[in-house]
């Protein structure tokens, strides 16, 4: 089964650690993907950029809205994302709690199927 970890942190988060420190917290998140692919669990990770960078899509009644970040009403931001190959939701929810991440902010662990389920 595949899961998702879902990193949420704070939005302003990432300016505040400041670069020395986010270089060290992603060095720690290097390590942990590493250790996941070793052992055959990682399908995919990836590192967010920040929402200043984002924009939002939405078409209504066929017209198209774009909203450029950073998002002022957001209180989080998804800042990455692990995908693994797990056999049950405890074993991704064990590897939630083993994330360097679940130190500074929310995993939140996600099984992936259909919508309508």
């Amino acid at each position: 089964m595949s899961y998702m970890l879902l990193i949420v942190e704070p939005p302003n988060q990432r300016i505040e650690r400041g670069e020395v420190k986010g270089r060290e917290v992603y060095d720690q998140m290097v390590s942990f993907a590493n250790g996941l692919k070793e052992r055959g669990k990682l399908l995919a990770v990836e590192s967010l950029a920040s929402t200043d960078q984002a924009v939002r899509v939405q078409v209504r009644d066929g017209q198209p809205k774009l909203l450029d970040g950073p998002f002022a009403e957001a209180k989080e931001m998804i800042g990455g994302f692990f995908l693994l190959n797990c056999d049950t939701r405890e074993e991704a929810v064990a590897i939630a709690q083993a994330c360097p991440a679940a130190s500074w902010c929310t995993v939140e662990v996600r099984k992936l199927g259909p919508c309508f389920e």
